[in-house]
């Protein structure tokens, strides 16, 4: 038993609202079955670490539509589901994360031209994502593998790929780390992968902006299509990805989501 499994087994059972006594139980109880007292900042160790960062590659395009299936009217290919959590570096679950997918189709091949096998979304209360697509193909020099986008709210982006068990290339592609490996398993009509990410954030909350606002038109409960312009503190940014602003989503903040004009 590790400290991030009694922790997603309580987010996954506690509604939100009972999900951080849930999370202070599961610790206390923990920490009784290993005779000794948690640490006061119970860190993410448990042999996987922060998810390591991987190069981006040639084929990222900003602009996916948001949903959680990249499955489509004619996509050919096994079908994959992939689910999993974002955790902080204190093991809680961490919300409104965004996730950027991208991956080849059957045939190894990017969608260059369009959005097939893209999109985007976002972390829930729980911290939880899923995402439905297919077994990604092979082409040369490279194993099996999903690229991803991590970004919470206010933090750095964390581009990364994720990798399958058992594939014959694992062991010469010059890029592939097990540290990246979802764990994977046949079902009926096709796979199923789980994969949890930890970023380098914390629960603690975010300090108080001091002094005046930056202003501009940028604000946030606003439904922002890709392409909007907007200004912030004094600077012009158009949006990458369409979204609904939020605090935390400022775009000096998230290059994901806006680009200085």
């Amino acid at each position: 038993m590790t400290r991030k499994n009694v922790l997603r087994a309580a987010a996954l059972a506690l509604p939100a609202p009972f999900l951080a006594a849930g999370i202070a139980q599961a610790v206390g109880a923990e920490a009784a079955a290993l005779g000794s007292a948690p640490p006061l900042t119970p860190y993410c160790d448990d042999g996987d670490d922060l998810t390591p960062d991987q190069m981006e590659g040639p084929y990222f395009k900003p602009n996916s539509p948001r949903r959680t299936s990249l499955v489509e009217a004619g996509t050919i290919g096994t079908r994959l589901t992939v689910t999993g959590h974002v955790f902080g570096l204190d093991c809680r679950p961490v919300p409104d994360v965004l996730l950027d997918f991208w991956q080849a189709d059957a045939n190894g091949g990017y969608d260059n031209a369009g959005y097939r096998l893209r999109g985007h979304q976002f972390t829930d209360a729980s911290g939880a994502y899923r995402l439905s697509t297919i077994l990604p193909g092979l082409y040369p020099g490279r194993t099996r593998h999903i690229h991803v986008k991590a970004q919470a709210p206010n933090r750095p982006v964390l581009t990364t790929q994720l990798y399958f068990p058992g594939e014959p290339r694992n062991s010469t592609d010059p890029i592939f780390d097990p540290a990246l490996l979802m764990t994977v398993r046949t079902v009926d009509g096709g796979r199923e992968a789980s994969f949890d990410f930890v970023l380098n954030v914390t629960s603690a909350p975010t300090p108080t902006p001091t002094g005046s606002a930056p202003g501009g038109t940028w604000a946030p409960g606003t439904a922002y299509p890709a392409g909007a312009r907007v200004t912030y503190g004094g600077v012009a940014y158009r949006c990458l990805q369409a979204h609904t602003a939020q605090p935390g989503w400022e775009p000096p903040h998230t290059p994901a989501l806006w680009a200085r004009d």
